[in-house]
């Protein structure tokens, strides 16, 4: 299910990766959030937050749910 742009609410990287690590699990939410995030450009902090949630997916610390 894709929300559009316009209805997903700005929240920064940094919190969705902490919810993210918290719950140890990436929702299609969070997903969302993140692609909007990108989509409205990101700045050096965002990218870092972005590499640990990839690599915390990778090595299987945190669980894609859909």
């Amino acid at each position: 299910m894709t929300v559009s742009s316009a209805s997903v609410p700005k929240i920064s990287v940094e919190a969705i990766a902490q919810r993210v690590f918290a719950f140890r699990q990436i929702t299609p939410l969070d997903r969302e959030l993140l692609q909007s995030a990108v989509l409205n450009g990101l700045d050096q902090k965002d990218h870092f937050h972005i590499n640990r949630l990839c690599e915390g997916i990778q090595k299987g610390l945190i669980l894609v749910v859909e």
